[in-house]
């Protein structure tokens, strides 16, 4: 339990600060080496690298991702959620001071590696906690909060970048941002003390009157209100019956039934494709370069445009936290997938004509596509493998979905470099098509999440599986919410008809 009684409104804002620490710090590893790269310091340290080596000096890390969000999945459930963001701090401390003390290229490979190791394994890990001790009609707006800090992460560094150009002949340039990362990892662990465990996970473990504690912190109401009991019968009761499956298996992963599992594991991990095959991280890791090779900017000017571009993606993020639980998240999938498309198109076409004036155009347009993202895909694919899966195939869907957000990273993030240099605007085009691509998809086979409880979610597939193809999943989840609620009705019934009974006894003892 925590050491402070933070409650209510308090507790959820400070878990959302921690989440959203935590995931600054992802975003500071993701945005630091775009202005590192053609730092002159840094080059002649390591022997100027060209667009191979500068692919994988970036890239290995997102091999240390794709092994930490492995690592969640055998790890995830045993260790609890604060423990594995703590962890996963850990990870990054050792890595980051292994990069900032870096002379020589393996030592730096291997500072990334490890400080992706804590990455993958926090990016499996805080979505599902906050989504975990959110209330539906919140949830969404707290992981979008969560992708803003990593946006902010993101521009912070590329600002830290561009003050640095200001310090001539030292090291310190690229030396203080690579160290910089330990300071927020030591911050998110400093916070984890004073936060509570996910519910859902203590009755996971048959820790049940823990969990009731804290859903009484969450809702800030007394141990035996009738909404805190309702709502530790109803998770009870849904994980119980998970439970009653036994030990996962990974055959389960690839089953149907009533659940879905796998239906559902591969909606989860399809976002985290829409999101980095659409392109995103063409921009997040190399902009400053593309900048510079691309568009022909100064290194300073691309840093300023790019520290200008990250602060507009978080007014948009900003703005997904008020959209996403009123219209949805396959609406909003829709919309990004259509405005990404169009903005990719433009910018490639821009660049294919390569005046003074498209290439103007294709800055812009980059800038549109920030705001497409911004309201979609940005937040989506964190939010969406939490919600979608299971309790009892939570953690492991989380962390299949962040292996496969990681796996194409770590693709798009080697080819990059080398694909501007060798067919330059051409590049451009793939990412184009596919944004275009996930509307059908989307459209065909997304369900929508919007304002049921993790646990209505399990209901809705139950019912839509039992009725056939007779029911939508509009309907289901409609039904799964009266369904839930005669569960919590039940819970709290069965609370006040045991009190009653002691009141009985006691009163015979007299």
């Amino acid at each position: 339990m925590a050491i402070f009684p933070l409650r209510g409104h308090a507790l959820t804002a400070g878990i959302t600060l921690t989440c959203g620490l935590s995931f600054m710090l992802f975003g500071w590893d993701q945005g630091v080496f775009g202005g590192i790269l053609n730092n002159q310091t840094f080059e002649r340290q390591f022997d100027n690298p060209g667009p191979t080596i500068q692919g994988q000096i970036v890239s290995t890390y997102d091999i240390g991702c794709i092994i930490g969000a492995i690592i969640s999945i055998y790890f995830g459930d045993r260790l609890g959620r604060r423990w594995s963001v703590a962890m996963s701090s850990m990870w990054v401390i050792l890595g980051g001071a292994i990069q900032a003390s870096s002379f020589h290229l393996p030592q730096m490979i291997i500072g990334r590696i490890i400080a992706g190791l804590g990455i993958g394994q926090s990016t499996a890990v805080v979505p599902m906690w906050q989504a975990e001790t959110s209330k539906p009609q919140h949830r969404g707006k707290l992981v979008a909060l969560q992708l803003v800090m990593v946006i902010f992460g993101i521009s912070l560094t590329n600002w830290i970048n561009l003050a640095m150009t200001y310090v001539y002949n030292s090291q310190v340039t690229w030396r203080f941002p690579l160290a910089m990362q330990c300071f927020w990892a030591v911050l998110t662990i400093a916070l984890l003390p004073l936060m509570v465990e996910s519910p859902r996970w203590l009755c996971y473990r048959d820790r049940h009157s823990e969990a009731q504690h804290v859903l009484a912190r969450l809702a800030n109401k007394d141990i035996n209100d009738p909404e805190v009991l309702g709502e530790l019968k109803i998770i009870s009761e849904t994980i119980a019956a998970e439970k009653a499956g036994g030990k996962v298996a990974w055959r389960e992963v690839f089953s149907g039934g009533e659940q879905q599992n796998f239906r559902r594991i591969c909606l989860g991990a399809g976002t985290s494709i829409f999101q980095q095959m659409g392109g995103i991280n063409v921009v997040v890791y190399y902009f400053p370069v593309i900048l510079t090779n691309s568009f022909g900017f100064s290194p300073r000017l691309a840093l300023i445009l790019s520290g200008v571009d990250f602060i507009s993606l978080m007014v948009w993020g900003s703005l997904m936290a008020l959209l996403i639980d009123r219209f949805g998240r396959k609406p909003l999938m829709l919309f990004g997938a259509i405005g990404c498309g169009i903005c990719f198109t433009i910018t490639t076409i821009g660049l294919a004509i390569g005046t003074k004036a498209t290439f103007a155009m294709s800055v812009s347009f980059i800038f549109g596509y920030h705001m497409f993202y911004g309201v979609s895909f940005l937040c989506i694919p964190f939010l969406y493998p939490s919600e979608i899966n299971s309790s009892r195939m939570r953690s492991i869907g989380n962390s299949i979905a962040m292996v496969t957000n990681w796996l194409f990273v770590y693709v798009v993030v080697l080819m990059t470099p080398s694909a501007i240099a060798n067919i330059g605007w051409r590049f451009y085009i793939i990412f184009a098509v596919l944004n275009f691509a996930w509307f059908p998809i989307v459209w065909l086979f997304y369900i929508e999440t919007k304002g049921l409880s993790l646990e209505e979610v399990d209901l809705m597939f139950k019912i839509k599986h039992n009725a056939g193809t007779k029911m939508s999943y509009k309907e289901a989840a409609v039904l799964a919410k009266q369904e839930a609620n005669i569960v919590r009705a039940i819970g709290t019934e069965e609370k006040h008809t045991t009190e009653n009974k002691d009141t009985i006894v006691d009163d015979t003892d007299l």
